[in-house]
């Protein structure tokens, strides 16, 4: 008897199209390609060379994370371009808040059925937020994976690494009772808490996605979308012209967790409500959802998406400073005694 002959592709994998997907995406790395870069995509890992001069005590800082179930909303809006923004941008602005310069990004697409078309739009888009942290990409994986994954499925990770000099790390350890807190705005949502916006808007609110709301420009879908804003510019041009005690990105667990995050034992910083305004998308999750508050203010950033911690004497000049690079920034609070066993963060 002779046995019926099977492919890899029958089984699901086809690694032809993976190839052309290489091929197509190599000119939107290219790109990406800043001082340090070795070699090109292709090889089994990219190359990054630190020089001999430029850094006296190099540290190297690596982060991961992912876009979580937004990448929903751009599976139902059949939008991909955006989503590899926030890729990167969830995984930079973790990197610059302890003063690290980005240096280079990997992706790991992982799907059911690979789509050329819809794999070439996430990887333009991370690219694009490549370009705006002035890191490269450098390589990536991307997984065919039928069985595990529906076909229209896909799934993604994010790696970065940055580097600082030792004496230069920022870790808040130098933080002090007194010290202003400065807020730079967010671009909306950007990467956390969908599984309760999804609840909320969609599936209890009964909202289509291309429903107009509002207060909301465009349609909720457009807004849902809306990318992660990448800071490293701004954050790295403050470094290097003020004194910064310490940085927070406000991501998964809002203001509520990731300020402590940085704190020292001593110290509690006290949040002042009414010193900015949340975009209004925020009003509406909370009213649609009847969302108490607090559970707000812990599981998005509420329109502010990473804050420095700085000298009282120099926080208006570096408010003043960060709007004409034009960001959106105001104090939104300070630094002040902790007591013992008391709160890491007071709103007020």
């Amino acid at each position: 008897m002779t046995r019926r002959k099977t492919s890899y592709r029958e089984a699901g994998v086809d690694i032809d199209k993976g190839a052309t997907f290489v091929e197509k995406i190599k000119p939107l790395i290219k790109t990406t390609n800043r001082n340090g870069v070795v070699g090109e995509i292709g090889s089994f890992g990219g190359l990054f060379y630190l020089g001999n001069n430029k850094y006296k005590n190099p540290l190297l800082v690596s982060t991961t994370d992912g876009v979580g179930t937004k990448l929903k909303i751009a599976h139902m809006m059949d939008i991909h371009d955006t989503i590899g923004i926030d890729l990167v941008a969830m995984n930079v602005n973790d990197l610059i808040v302890q003063g690290a310069e980005p240096l280079f990004f990997l992706d790991y697409i992982a799907t059911g059925k690979l789509s050329i078309e819809t794999s070439v739009q996430i990887v333009e888009g991370i690219a694009k937020g490549c370009v705006e942290a002035g890191c490269a990409l450098t390589g990536g994986e991307t997984a065919e994976m039928p069985g595990f994954y529906k076909d229209d499925e896909y799934d993604l990770a994010g790696f970065a690494v940055g580097v600082v000099e030792y004496d230069n790390l920022i870790d808040g350890s130098e933080i002090r009772v007194g010290d202003s807190i400065i807020g730079l705005a967010s671009s909306g949502i950007h990467s956390n808490g969908y599984s309760l916006v999804r609840k909320v808007l969609l599936e209890e609110g009964e909202l289509d996605m291309n429903d107009s709301i509002e207060g909301i420009e465009g349609s909720i879908g457009m807004e849902l979308l809306r990318p992660t804003k990448i800071y490293v510019k701004p954050i790295l041009n403050l470094i290097k012209n003020f004194t910064i005690r310490g940085i927070a990105h406000i991501t998964g667990g809002g203001l509520t967790e990731n300020i402590p995050r940085i704190l020292p034992q001593r110290c509690e910083a006290v949040i002042i409500r009414e010193a900015w305004t949340p975009p209004p998308i925020f009003r509406i999750i909370q009213e649609k959802g009847g969302v108490d508050e607090s559970e707000m203010f812990r599981v998005f950033n509420m329109g502010i998406g990473m804050i420095v911690i700085v000298p009282k004497k120099n926080a208006t000049e570096i408010v003043d400073h960060l709007q004409r690079l034009g960001e959106g920034a105001c104090i939104i609070g300070h630094i002040r005694s902790r007591e013992k066993k008391g709160p890491a963060i007071t709103f007020e």
